[in-house]
C-alpha cells in the first residue's frame, strides 16, 4: 500500500466569517496542492474542511500521514472523541448537537477508506509544507472576501 502525506491548514477571516482551505500531499516526491475558500464559515470548518479534501483526492486505499497544526482535527482522532461523537448520534447531550457534525461525518466516510495517521504541527512555525498551506489557505480567504466585496459594491 502506498503512504501519502498530507499537510493541511485552514484560515478565517474573522470567526464566523470567509475562509480558505489547503492541503499538499506528497507521494513519491511528488506534490499536489489543493485549496479553495467559502464565503461564510468558521476556522475549525476550514481546517476539517481541508482534511476532507486532501483525502478525496486519493483514487486508491492507503496509508495516510495527516499533518495539521488544529488540534481540534487532530484530538478528534487521537484523543478517540470523534468514537464517542459517533457512537452518541454527535449529541454532546441531550440537547446540545456536536458543532460541524456534517463535515465530522463526511471525515469519518474518507478516514475509513484508509489507513489514517494523524499528527499534530506547531503553526506558524519551521515546517515548510505547514506554511505553505498557511499562506495557500490565507489567499484563498482573500479571494473570498474580494468576491463578497464585488457581490456587495457591484
Amino acid at each position: 500500500m502506498k503512504t501519502v502525506e498530507i499537510y493541511t491548514d485552514g484560515a478565517c477571516s474573522g470567526n464566523p466569517g470567509a475562509g480558505g482551505w489547503c492541503a499538499i500531499l506528497i507521494y513519491n516526491g511528488h506534490e499536489k496542492l489543493v485549496s479553495g475558500y467559502n464565503k461564510d464559515t468558521t476556522n475549525n470548518r476550514m481546517e476539517i474542511f481541508a482534511v476532507i479534501q486532501g483525502l478525496k483526492q486519493l483514487k486508491e486505499q492507503c496509508n495516510v500521514n495527516i499533518y495539521s497544526d488544529s488540534a481540534y482535527v487532530v484530538n478528534a482522532f487521537n484523543e478517540k472523541w470523534i468514537e464517542k461523537w459517533e457512537k452518541n448520534n454527535f449529541m454532546m447531550n441531550a440537547k446540545t448537537r456536536v458543532k460541524n457534525d456534517d463535515l465530522w461525518r463526511m471525515l469519518l466516510i474518507e478516514t475509513r477508506k484508509h489507513v489514517v495517521n494523524f499528527v499534530k504541527v506547531k503553526g506558524h512555525s519551521d515546517n515548510e509544507y505547514n506554511n505553505r498551506c498557511d499562506k495557500e489557505a490565507v489567499k484563498e480567504t482573500a479571494k473570498a472576501i474580494a468576491l463578497i466585496s464585488e457581490e456587495t459594491h457591484g
